[in-house]
């Protein structure tokens, strides 16, 4: 799954690596390195500009809400249990699949966080003696340094009991695609540690790479037979995965400190 993740690049940074034509400089934001569902993120877009005489669609970098609303909901109180959607299913789940026929997006990251419980942790759960076992975060992120481009989708929803010029009367939200995670060894796998994404937890973000960018984005593309083979996970060996504190558990601490990368997990030999 994706239930948090890091995200520092600024607009401009953004913009050159995805070709964005259009961004707003009053739609930044400041450094995340803690984003968790409900708060405003970065995801790239391609659709034709508000009140524009040119119908063609424009790459723009977007401030959107994470945990995605459908346009028929009678609320929005069901986003926060939408952050992500599972590749497999997306194409035909109510909630999801107008917005994977017309509108798909980028979600950029730096990378992000999993956890995962040790063995001997498990263990003391087993026999009773732990009720609630410490798990020990990991940030996920490209091997080489590139963005993380997070597959996603984005909705918009009326909220029918404000008026029309007001400024929170449209949502627009969006949910990251999920797909089983890798079982091929990681790159740079820290010893004594995961050797797969897989074993630290058996769902990943859907990372595109920069090939599928352009047809992932095109608004014109509205055939599921045509979508679903973007859906494909990317190729093995792209990631790597290290022990981070467990401060990032909190979702109140936000700060560089948290990307910084252990000697090993906190807790005692976990594998």
């Amino acid at each position: 799954m994706c239930g948090r993740y890091a995200s520092s690049r600024g607009p401009e940074d953004l913009a050159g690596i995805f070709e964005v034509e259009k961004w707003e400089p009053e739609e930044s934001l400041e450094p995340d390195y803690n984003v968790a569902p409900t708060k405003e993120v970065y995801a790239v877009l391609d659709r034709p500009l508000k009140d524009a005489d040119d119908p063609r669609p424009v790459r723009q970098l977007r401030r959107l809400k994470w945990g995605l609303v459908p346009s028929w909901a009678k609320t929005p109180d069901g986003g926060a249990r939408m952050i992500n959607a599972r590749a497999e299913t997306v194409h035909e789940k109510p909630s999801y699949r107008r917005a994977f026929a017309a509108r798909r997006c980028i979600v950029p990251a730096d990378g992000y966080y999993e956890w995962v419980t040790g063995s001997a942790e498990r263990q003391l759960e087993v026999e009773g003696k732990k009720k609630r076992p410490r798990k020990q975060p990991y940030f996920v992120l490209p091997a080489d340094g590139s963005v993380f481009a997070m597959a996603g989708l984005y909705e918009f929803w009326r909220d029918r009991t404000l008026p029309d010029e007001h400024p929170l009367a449209w949502w627009v939200t969006c949910s990251v695609i999920t797909t089983e995670a890798e079982t091929t060894p990681l790159a740079d796998a820290p010893e004594g540690g995961p050797r797969s994404l897989a074993d630290i937890h058996p769902r990943m973000p859907l990372m595109l790479t920069p090939d599928r960018w352009d047809a992932w984005l095109d608004p014109a593309r509205t055939e599921a037979e045509e979508l679903r083979p973007l859906l494909e996970p990317p190729p093995a060996g792209l990631l790597r995965a290290y022990p981070v504190s467990t401060a990032v558990s909190n979702v109140r601490n936000n700060g560089p400190e948290l990307l910084k990368e252990l000697d090993g997990p906190e807790e005692s030999t976990l594998f």
